[in-house]
């Protein structure tokens, strides 16, 4: 890989939403069978917009909030893959690589295990990376707190980006 090492970047991105009735559960772009979905303006996707901040703050371009503000209708119900594609092409467009992605889903329900390689195969394609590139891990919290009471999914993301 040739990149200079000033030009590395990190960067860290979290989100949360709540479980609700009637919603589908969509976590990387892919439809977890679920009997709740997460609550939000787009698809809710926790997953893709955790990513998506990541790599918004480490090429110091802001966050999914401002790029996508959830008090505009074009973005009621947004496919947040599609969302996470415009992010890319900005990125493609000042000359960011993406080196990994990696990933923590705090879900205490549904189970996840059996879904981490079809999202993990999802984003690399959408990224347009090694899938071994992408790491996602599914964690409970132990029944603890509004995450434990399987009230809401989080995630935690970083990401490793270089200028080229």
């Amino acid at each position: 890989m040739d990149f200079n090492f000033q030009n590395l970047r990190v960067g860290q991105g979290y989100d949360i939403h709540a479980l609700v009735d009637n919603r589908p559960l969509i976590l990387g772009g892919i439809t977890i069978p679920y009997h709740q979905g997460l609550a939000g303006h787009s698809d809710a996707d926790v997953l893709t917009h955790a990513i998506i901040d990541a790599l918004l703050g480490a090429s110091c371009m802001g966050d999914i909030g401002r790029l996508f503000p959830d008090n505009q209708a074009q973005y009621k119900g947004a496919d947040s893959i599609e969302l996470f594609k415009q992010v890319l092409q900005r990125l493609n467009n000042d000359k960011w690589k993406i080196i990994n992605i990696d990933a923590t889903i705090i879900a205490q329900k549904p189970k996840l295990a059996e879904h981490i390689h079809n999202i993990q195969n999802k984003l690399a394609h959408v990224i347009n990376i090694n899938s071994s590139c992408v790491s996602i891990k599914a964690k409970t919290n132990e029944k603890f707190g509004y995450l434990g009471r399987a009230e809401a999914i989080a995630v935690h993301t970083a990401c490793l980006m270089y200028k080229s």
